[in-house]
C-alpha cells in the first residue's frame, strides 16, 4: 500500500479531531498562552528597576531551591525573569500534548472505533496522522500567540519568539512520545504510563542537570532532557536557535518511528506483546478488592517512586534558602509578596509540598478513571453479571483512587523530610514537620478524585472533564498569586484553603468542609453509578 493509500481520511480525521475537541483544544491553547503574557505586567511591579533585578538575579539564578522549582535563570531583564517563573509549563504543555494524541489514537483503538472508521475509506495511518497534525499545528499557534503577546507587551521581538518556541519544543517532542507510546503498547492505560514515564525521565534530568547551576559538573544532564532544551533556548538572554536542530531531528524520528511501528502491528494490538498470566488465577482475583489491586497496583507503584524521588529532590534544596535572602530586607520582601513569607525555608518547603500535592491529585484522577477505561474496554459488565454488586465493584476501585494518593504523599513526605533533616542538622525535628506539610495535602487530593467519582457517576462520558479541575487547580496554584488574581477565583481550588506547612496555623474549619464536600461528590457518583446503564460508550 502506498503512502497516499495510507493516509486517505486524514483531512476528514483531522475535522473530526477538531469539532470532538472544539472546547477543549482552544482552552488549553488560550489558558497556557494567557498565563505567561497576563504575569508581565504583574511582575513588572514586582521588579521594576534594574537594581532589583539584578537582586532576583543574584538570588534564584544561583539558589538551588528556585533552580529545581523554576529552571536556570539566563537573562537579568523582565522578560528573562518570567521566562523563568514560566519553567514548569512546559512540562504541563508536555503531559497535555502525550496524552492528546494518545486519546484520539490508542483509546480509540481500545474504545473499537478506530476499527469502525478502517472499514470506511480511511487509510491506516491516517488517524495517526491527524492526531500528530492537530496537535502539533496547535502548538504552533501557541507559540504564536505567546509571541505576540509578549511582543504587545514591549518585550524584545527575537525573545519572545524563542519563548513561544521553548513551549512548542517540548508540545512537539512529547506529541511525537505519544504517538509511538500508542503503538507500542496494547492499552490506553499503559500507553499513558509509558508517555509519562519518559516525561518524568526528562524532568529529573532537568533537574539534576540546573540544581547545581549553570557550569555544574552535573549540567550536561539538562542537555539530554527536551524538557532541559526548552529552557536553554535562552529567551530574552543569547538566543540558541539551534536547539531548534537537534528538537526537529528528535520529533522527526519519533514521528518517523510511530508510523513505522503502526505499519508494522496489527489494528488493536502493540508492538510489546503483552505479557502472558499464570494459566489459573490466583484466589485473590475471586473477590473485587483482588481485582483491584491487580489493575492498579502499576499505577500505584510507578506514582508513589516518582513522588519519593521528587521529595527526595525537593527536600534535598529546601535548606539552601536560607541564606539566598541573609541580609537583603529589599529581596525579602519581593519574595514575600512572590507568595513567600518571614520563614523563607519553611514558605518554600510549603510551596513544594504545594506542587507535590497537585501532582498526587493527577494520580488520583488517574486511578478513578480506571472505572471509566474497565466500562469503556466492555470489561465490567460481565463482572456486573456474577454477584458482585455495583457499589462493591466501585467501592474496590475507590479504595485505591482515595489510599493510593496517602500511601504516595506519605512516601514523599517521609523522604522530604528525611533528607531536609539531615541538611538541617535536625531530623527528629525536621521529618515531622514536612511529613505533616505533605499529608495536609489530601483533603484536596481527595476533592479531585471525588469530582471524577461525581462524573463517572452521572455523566460518564465527560468523566475525563475532571482532568479540567486538575488544570485549574494548578493555575491558580502555581501562577495565582503571581497574576495577583481576585481571592473569589483563588478560593475555587481546594489547594488554597489548606494550612501551608510547616510552618503556617492549623484550624480544622477546612478540613470540616474538603472532608464534606468529597463525602457529597463521592455518595452522587456512587448513587448515580447505581441508577445510570452500563455500559455507557
Amino acid at each position: 500500500m502506498t503512502v497516499g493509500q495510507n493516509l486517505v481520511g486524514t483531512g476528514g480525521l483531522i475535522r473530526l479531531i477538531l469539532r470532538r475537541d472544539r472546547v477543549l483544544l482552544p482552552l488549553w491553547v488560550f489558558l497556557l498562552a494567557l498565563v505567561p503574557v497576563s504575569g508581565v505586567a504583574a511582575t513588572r511591579e514586582l521588579v521594576s528597576t534594574q537594581a532589583e533585578l539584578q537582586q532576583y538575579a543574584d538570588t534564584s539564578g544561583t539558589n538551588p531551591a528556585f533552580l529545581a522549582l523554576y529552571g536556570p535563570l539566563y537573562d537579568v531583564s523582565l522578560g528573562g525573569v518570567i521566562a523563568q517563573r514560566m519553567g514548569m509549563f512546559p512540562v504541563i504543555l508536555a503531559l497535555i500534548c502525550a496524552l492528546t494524541v494518545i486519546r484520539h489514537t490508542r483509546t480509540e483503538e481500545e474504545a473499537g472505533r478506530r476499527d469502525l472508521l478502517g472499514a470506511t475509506v480511511i487509510g491506516r495511518q491516517a488517524n495517526l496522522a491527524a492526531a500528530l497534525i492537530v496537535v502539533l499545528g496547535a502548538n504552533l499557534v501557541l507559540a504564536l500567540v505567546i509571541a505576540l503577546g509578549m511582543i504587545g507587551q514591549d518585550l524584545p521581538v527575537a525573545g519572545s519568539v524563542a519563548f513561544g518556541l521553548s513551549f512548542a519544543l517540548a508540545g512537539w517532542v512529547f506529541a511525537a512520545v505519544g504517538g509511538v507510546a500508542a503503538q507500542l503498547t496494547e492499552g490506553a492505560g499503559a500507553a499513558r504510563g509509558l508517555a509519562l514515564t519518559v516525561l518524568g525521565a526528562a524532568f529529573v534530568l532537568r533537574l539534576a542537570g540546573d540544581i547545581g547551576g549553570e557550569g555544574n559538573g552535573a549540567s550536561w544532564l539538562s542537555g539530554l532532557s527536551p524538557i532541559g532544551w526548552a529552557h536553554q533556548i535562552r529567551s530574552y538572554g543569547d538566543e540558541r536557535w539551534w536547539i531548534l536542530v537537534p528538537a526537529g531531528v528528535l520529533v522527526l524520528g519519533l514521528v518517523t518511528a510511530a508510523f513505522l511501528l503502526s505499519a508494522r502491528r496489527d489494528v488493536g494490538a502493540g508492538v510489546l506483546p503483552p505479557r502472558l498470566g499464570p494459566a489459573s488465577a490466583s484466589p485473590r482475583l475471586r473477590g473485587t478488592l483482588g481485582l483491584a489491586w491487580r489493575l492498579q497496583r502499576g499505577l500505584l507503584v510507578s506514582w508513589t517512586a516518582g513522588l519519593t524521588v521528587l521529595g527526595l529532590v525537593y527536600g534535598g534544596v529546601a535548606w539552601g534558602v536560607r541564606d539566598m535572602l541573609k541580609g537583603n530586607r529589599e529581596m525579602e520582601e519581593i519574595f514575600a509578596r512572590m507568595g513567600g513569607s518571614a520563614g523563607i525555608v519553611d514558605a518554600t518547603l510549603a510551596a513544594m509540598l504545594g506542587i507535590i500535592g497537585l501532582i498526587a491529585s493527577a494520580y488520583a484522577i488517574q486511578a478513578t478513571l480506571r472505572m471509566r477505561a474497565e466500562e469503556t474496554s466492555l470489561r465490567l459488565e460481565p463482572v456486573l453479571g456474577t454477584a458482585v454488586g455495583r457499589v462493591r465493584w466501585m467501592a474496590s476501585h475507590l479504595v485505591f483512587a482515595l489510599l493510593g494518593p496517602t500511601v504516595a504523599l506519605a512516601a514523599a513526605g517521609l523522604a522530604a523530610g528525611f533528607v531536609h533533616g539531615l541538611n538541617a542538622d535536625d531530623v527528629g525535628g525536621q521529618l515531622p514537620r514536612v511529613f505533616a506539610g505533605a499529608m495536609v495535602q489530601l483533603p484536596a487530593v481527595w476533592t479531585l478524585a471525588a469530582v471524577a467519582v461525581a462524573l463517572f457517576g452521572l455523566l460518564p462520558r465527560i468523566a475525563a472533564a475532571s482532568w479540567a479541575a486538575f488544570g485549574l487547580c494548578l493555575f491558580l496554584g502555581w501562577v495565582g498569586a503571581l497574576l495577583q488574581l481576585d481571592q473569589v477565583l483563588l478560593d475555587a481550588s481546594p489547594f488554597t484553603h489548606l494550612p501551608k506547612l510547616p510552618g503556617g496555623d492549623v484550624t480544622a474549619e477546612p478540613f470540616v468542609w474538603l472532608a464534606g464536600v468529597v463525602v457529597v461528590l463521592v455518595a452522587v457518583g456512587l448513587v448515580g453509578f447505581r441508577r445510570r446503564d452500563v455500559p455507557v460508550t
